[in-house]
């Protein structure tokens, strides 16, 4: 099948293999190489960016940084963004660590208050102790689907929170806990000549199940139909998420290989109807915290997770 060029090869298998070719192919315009007026002053009125990154071994990992709003901003052209002043334990944040000079960046900017997001993946140009600039690639918007409505709150420190940090190689009781209270996480996915790309994943706390302590089982839910993340995991296995405990701000990303099935459908684990899912092998996970200065209160889960 002919390659327009806009999606690589991995992402039009899978949109093939899905059914779904059609309809990539009528969205195809929606990816661009820099933003407009209105994504950039969306980028400057949030606080929240998902991020992934590879550290030099070649491990995935995505994080979430938070700051003030505006600490993300987009230049006049359109062509860069600029991150500024993350909040936050720098050091225990495992993406803030090796973002570097000429490798590449995803980022996610997302408001979970009006379910708005918007996809940005590209070079990273500077990266300093508090700031990264990075040359936009691709940039493109995503629907409000599976995105748990909440409203963060500034200034309020949760009495649970804790600042510790802890690593471990197999997922045990505590965090098998942790990602079966998850309602939202964020995936990277990474192509040779793309580059790095996150995207969202949410559901019903459970809609991630433990099938032993070092694999997970994800639904891929219907979603855009251009497969960015299924499409990299075809030609790289390679993958980081990010778990986030909004209530206890704790984070849990982990690194390893991901793969993906279709045409099964679990009664009792549905995928809305895709018959698609992908399996997560853990090699390295790091639970930290999320600023202790931020709090998002959960105002309704998404009308569009399945049960």
């Amino acid at each position: 099948m002919p390659n327009s060029g806009v999606f690589h090869d991995g992402e039009i298998a899978v949109q093939v293999r899905a059914g779904e070719r059609a309809v990539a192919e009528r969205r195809e315009s929606m990816l661009r190489d820099r933003l407009n007026d209105a994504a950039g002053a969306f980028v400057a009125s949030q606080g929240t960016v998902a991020v992934g990154a590879a550290a030099p071994d070649g491990t995935l990992w995505a994080s979430l940084w938070c700051g003030a709003k505006g600490f993300a901003r987009t230049n006049e052209a359109g062509d860069r963004l600029d991150i500024r002043h993350a909040l936050g334990d720098a050091a225990a944040d495992p993406v803030r660590s090796i973002v570097s000079a000429g490798e590449p960046l995803g980022v996610l900017v997302i408001d979970l208050e009006t379910r708005r997001r918007l996809r940005i993946n590209g070079v990273v140009d500077r990266s300093g102790a508090a700031s990264v600039e990075m040359r936009i690639r691709e940039a493109f918007g995503n629907c409000p689907k599976y995105i748990q409505k909440r409203v963060r709150v500034e200034g309020t420190v949760a009495r649970e929170a804790s600042a510790h940090v802890e690593q471990g190689s197999i997922f045990d009781d505590e965090r098998r806990g942790f990602i079966a209270r998850t309602d939202t996480l964020f995936v990277s996915s990474v192509h040779p000549e793309r580059g790095v790309d996150v995207s969202h994943r949410g559901g019903h706390p459970g809609f991630v199940r433990s099938v032993d302590d070092r694999t997970l089982r994800i639904p891929d839910y219907p979603g855009n139909s251009m497969f960015q993340t299924l499409g990299n995991l075809e030609v790289d296995t390679r993958a980081g998420i990010a778990f986030i405990d909004f209530e206890r701000h704790r984070a849990l990303s982990a690194t390893g290989r991901a793969v993906s099935s279709f045409g099964i459908e679990d009664p009792a684990h549905p995928t809305g109807g895709t018959g698609r899912y992908w399996s997560f092998t853990v090699d390295r996970w790091i639970e930290f915290s999320l600023p202790l200065s931020m709090t998002w209160k959960l105002v309704e889960r998404s009308p569009f997770n399945p049960k």
